[in-house]
């Protein structure tokens, strides 16, 4: 599913050039539940947001569903991050005015999904993480780790082909917190594919595939 190749990352900071990450290659097979591990300044963000099309690499080829996107254009790129690409980040990222289901909805809106298909898989995907009965709980109204289930359920909805989940229990309580890494465990199982941003060992323990870095190296 992902082949990167001597992926590089550069940019100024003042007179200096900083290398954020240095000829990078890792493979992520269709399937895998792979854990991207490294301590604060190792490149892991600068890393996640490449594979995640949130920004370009300054060199190398990124492969992504047999497609060269460093070669795509802007348009194309946020066409991969639609469709392509299910996002599970730290803070949540949920519209507090809306619903539980109204906030799993929006990413299909933007696909023009039919409403009555938007329900559908928006109750699908809640019922999946175990929130069913909170469909019209704003996020105030929920829990911190029931927050992070309404953004997997959000990123699992239209079910694309990768989730990318960037640290998704950094803010939560331990109880919460391994119930969200159950919850990518098992939608792993059945077999979607996860990649896991995280310093936290024990949560990297859960993955089938580890890729250390450091100083924007991969680490054998």
């Amino acid at each position: 599913m992902i082949k990167i190749r001597g992926i590089e990352k550069t940019y100024r900071m003042g007179d200096n050039l900083v290398r954020a990450l240095d000829k990078v290659d890792i493979d992520v097979s269709q399937g895998d539940f792979a854990a991207i591990v490294g301590a604060s300044g190792s490149g892991k963000t600068t890393l996640m947001n490449i594979i995640g099309c949130l920004d370009r690499a300054s060199g190398g080829e990124y492969i992504l569903c047999g497609e060269d996107v460093c070669k795509l254009s802007g348009r194309a790129l946020s066409y991969i991050r639609n469709e392509k690409i299910g996002f599970i980040f730290q803070g949540f990222n949920l519209i507090p005015t809306l619903t539980a289901r109204e906030n799993i909805e929006l990413p299909l809106i933007y696909r023009k999904t039919p409403r009555r298909v938007r329900e559908q898989l928006a109750s699908e995907a809640l019922e999946i993480v175990g929130l069913s009965g909170r469909c019209q709980h704003k996020p105030s109204q929920l829990s911190g780790g029931q927050q992070q289930r309404v953004a997997i359920a959000r990123a699992i909805a239209a079910a694309p082909p990768l989730i990318l989940a960037d640290e998704p229990c950094g803010n939560l309580d331990s109880k919460s917190g391994k119930r969200v890494m159950d919850t990518l465990v098992s939608l792993n199982r059945e077999g979607r594919t996860v990649i896991l941003i995280t310093h936290d060992e024990k949560a990297a323990k859960r993955a089938s595939k580890v890729i250390r870095l450091m100083d924007g190296k991969i680490c054998v």
